[in-house]
């Protein structure tokens, strides 16, 4: 194999290697899979973290260099931010199916509340 400028340090490969599944389909995966799977996110977050660097390296600003990386790596959605997603479809499901009322419709505004204000919290964190 022709030598390459991104390399794998030996932290990371002890670090895969000792946080891989060990029995035959632990995590629903085999241990190989895992380790293919690790490794290729190890290394496209290496890329990612030049990429932001070379941009750096040329001025280019920073909220800039966050959008790509956000674009790039966007977070899965919170707890809070899933339960906000049912509320709203069981809410356009109130437009189709009765929910049983002004009561079960004031309750969902109430959750919808609740998951709101916990969905600020944990994007201030």
């Amino acid at each position: 194999m022709a030598d390459h400028p991104v390399k794998v340090s030996a932290g990371l490969v002890a670090s895969l290697r000792n946080s891989a599944p060990h029995g035959i389909r632990d995590a629903g995966v085999t241990r190989e899979l895992w380790l293919i799977n690790s490794a290729y996110a190890a290394g496209a977050d290496q890329e990612l973290k030049a990429c932001c660097e070379w941009l750096r390296s040329k001025d280019i600003l920073e909220p800039a260099i966050d959008a790509l990386r956000s674009a790039r790596r966007p977070k899965p959605p919170t707890l809070a931010e899933q339960g906000l997603a049912v509320v709203r479809q069981l809410k356009n499901l109130g437009s189709v199916v009765d929910l049983e009322g002004a009561e079960t419709k004031q309750q969902l505004n109430v959750l919808e509340e609740a998951l709101n204000r916990l969905a600020e919290l944990e994007a201030q964190q």
